[in-house]
């Protein structure tokens, strides 16, 4: 659970580094999956008697929703914005 935890924001962070659509969204694909893998570690969790998993099963599907609409936005987007913070003057 923990490496798939760790490995949605690390290809968040390694996609963003890529410049070309089909790379970011690479990258945000393999997120996607990495949430799904501990979605699933969560409801083996509670069918195991393990503990709650209720609020990390919510907070869970409140990322994937996230990380759906930025990979859906990086694909629709016809110019990259500049990062944040970052003077384009």
């Amino acid at each position: 659970m923990r490496r798939a935890a760790v490995s949605v924001p690390a290809n968040i962070a390694e996609g963003f580094r890529r410049r070309g659509k089909p790379d970011k969204a690479r990258y945000m694909n393999i997120a996607e999956g990495s949430l799904e893998e501990c979605r699933y570690y969560l409801i083996l969790a509670q069918d195991l008697g393990y503990g709650d998993t209720t609020h990390l099963s919510v907070v869970a599907e409140e990322v994937s929703r996230l990380l759906g609409a930025y990979a859906a936005a990086i694909l629709v987007c016809d110019s990259l914005p500049f990062r944040t913070g970052v003077n384009s003057g």
